[in-house]
């Protein structure tokens, strides 16, 4: 028979389960929470207050690469329970699902189990150690991600924020998206951008390694992992290293036809800050709102110094056709 393997993980959050539940439910948002989630497509939603199905195309690292899977899941918000089965695994992974439950203990607090079950592609115990070590890091990583995030409580709305900048250009699409793909031309194409080590796991998953220039002249390094949709005119990207004022960063690269030969292309933005870092990085009496408009300004120079460049190759590139 079969070796399937069942694993359970659990975490006491100080938060209201209906809190704790709606982070687990929110599934766009996992990026933004949970470290080892890079970006995830809702191909099928629920209905948010009945629940229901939700199939789901997700990339998440385990194990240092990048991994992408189809899955389906299935609400309960009265039970408080996701029940997850992967639909298309990646290998080595030949089956994986589980369960989220979210119960109440009574005070106000909430206990969190994680519920995992996986068999390896022909049972190769190498296979299943490498699950093994995966579920373990990312239920350990998760968990704590989910209390920190939920613990928040009202000072998330501060500490998290979205914004976006944008160009319409008179060229391309195809010429927008080339730009902002070859991403390892851009020391050379930005000015901003003093070094960039990119690499591929595979076709359209790229690994970024990059040192930018401040206008102060100091280099920052960040490191990112990015997914490209040619077809879509997208590229979503979930920073690994970030500032020191920030806890998360994801953002987005739309290119998005306007049908008059123009293109609109804009640069999205998902930030969380760092209390302590943002003391840290500005001073013990800093506040988010301080932190918030440095970080935007930070981050939308940059953005906007790469799209003022993509529409002038993109433009320029019509000029010559």
């Amino acid at each position: 028979m079969p070796a399937t393997h069942a694993t359970e993980h659990s975490i006491t959050v100080a938060a209201p389960p209906a809190v704790v539940y709606g982070l687990i439910a929110d599934v766009a948002g996992w990026p933004a929470v949970f470290g080892p989630t890079v970006h995830v497509d809702v191909l099928e939603e629920a209905d948010p207050e009945r629940g229901g199905e939700q199939l789901l195309r997700i990339w998440a690292t385990a194990n240092g690469r990048v991994r992408a899977w189809t899955s389906r899941r299935v609400l309960d918000p009265a039970a408080r329970t996701v029940l997850f089965r992967q639909t298309v695994p990646a290998a080595p992974v030949a089956s994986m699902g589980g369960e989220w439950r979210v119960e109440s203990t009574g005070d106000g607090t909430s206990r969190v189990v994680l519920l995992h079950d996986y068999r390896a592609v022909d049972d190769d115990p190498a296979a299943e150690e490498l699950i093994a070590r995966a579920v373990d890091r990312n239920s350990h990583a998760e968990l704590a991600a989910l209390k920190e995030a939920a613990e928040q409580g009202e000072l998330r709305d501060e500490l998290h924020f979205v914004f976006s900048d944008s160009e319409t250009v008179a060229g391309d699409a195809g010429d927008v998206y080339a730009f902002l793909d070859r991403a390892d031309l851009w020391p050379q194409r930005l000015p901003h951008v003093s070094r960039l080590d990119l690499t591929e796991d595979e076709p359209g998953v790229q690994h970024m390694d990059m040192d930018t220039r401040s206008p102060d002249g100091s280099v920052h390094n960040t490191t990112s992992i990015r997914v490209c949709f040619a077809d879509r005119g997208l590229i979503v990207y979930k920073q690994l290293k970030v500032p020191v004022a920030m806890s998360g960063h994801t953002g987005r690269w739309e290119i998005e036809p306007l049908g008059d030969g123009t293109v609109r292309v804009t640069s999205w933005h998902t930030v969380t800050l760092d209390p302590e870092g943002v003391r840290t990085a500005l001073g013990a009496e800093a506040t988010p709102a301080e932190a918030r408009a440095l970080v935007r300004k930070a981050l939308g120079t940059n953005s906007s110094t790469t799209l003022r460049h993509a529409r002038r190759f993109a433009e320029e590139a019509r000029a010559r056709a």
